[in-house]
């Protein structure tokens, strides 16, 4: 006789399919299965457990032998990873369809709120949060002679006269003047101004962009697509200079900086 505790007998784990739409909702659809509470939870990774780390979506029938959850794009969700259960137990993605992701183009009259839908490392469903108001979109990077040009949109303010993209690297921060129109901006970031010899070790430029004289600088990041990490997605080529290589790269937030290396 198998022992009770035989994996064999365990009940099989929640699997969800989902929709995400370009409004920012995301809906989720799961098998009827045993819960003593049918409400979908979402628990944003390495928050404090405080009210404002998780969301409850209850479950509601949705055709035979289904069950429903929505996460509307109207409800506040911090920026983060929020890891999904249901009675405890991790859920696990079935059929994601993003496709309403792809190329987005919001209002952004305030800056942007996006949710992806996307499988863990180890076999869960998660959501990626990211609150960005206001917001400036990555575009296209063109890479030249010992340098690269960004261009990208801005959501939620305007370029106006004395805009300067900002690279940083701890207390240290290296400017350019930026241009700007309609929304639009684009500026260009020479890499010899980065690689103040000597280069022991590798170095992460994050990449900002003040929209003004005086104004706050935002973070410059893409992320109105389907691409949750676009670390080991987006790979540019390396420009070897003297001493150094450089080459844009995205971090696993989808933040874009320059990475120098030895």
């Amino acid at each position: 006789m198998s022992d009770a505790t035989d994996p064999a007998l365990a009940p099989a784990p929640p699997r969800a399919d989902c929709v995400a739409d370009s409004a920012g909702g995301v809906t989720f659809d799961i098998a009827v299965v045993d819960a003593a509470e049918p409400v979908l939870v979402l628990r944003r990774r390495g928050g404090s457990g405080g009210p404002a780390d998780e969301a409850r979506l209850p479950l509601t029938p949705a055709g035979e032998g289904h069950m429903r959850a929505v996460l509307p794009g109207t409800v506040q969700l911090a920026e983060g990873r929020w890891d999904m259960y249901l009675d405890g137990r991790a859920v696990q993605p079935g059929i994601r369809d993003l496709r309403a992701l792809v190329d987005r183009v919001p209002d952004g009259s305030d800056g942007v709120c996006v949710r992806v839908p996307y499988p863990t490392a180890d076999g869960r469903l998660a959501v990626r949060s990211w609150v960005r108001r206001p917001h400036a979109e990555a575009g296209d990077i063109v890479l030249g002679d010992g340098a690269c040009t960004v261009e990208g949109t801005l959501y939620g303010v305007r370029a106006e006269p004395g805009a300067m993209a900002e690279a940083r690297l701890g207390g240290t921060v290296h400017r350019v003047p930026a241009d700007g129109a309609e929304g639009a901006f684009t500026f260009t970031v020479p890499y010899d101004a980065l690689a103040e010899p000597p280069l022991a070790a590798e170095q992460l430029w994050q990449l900002w962009l003040r929209p003004g004289a005086g104004a706050e600088p935002v973070r410059i990041s893409r992320v109105l697509d389907d691409v949750w990490d676009r670390k080991n997605v987006f790979v540019y080529p390396v420009h070897q200079g003297e001493g150094y290589k450089a080459a844009p790269c995205y971090t696993t937030d989808n933040d874009l900086c320059v990475r120098l290396t030895a």
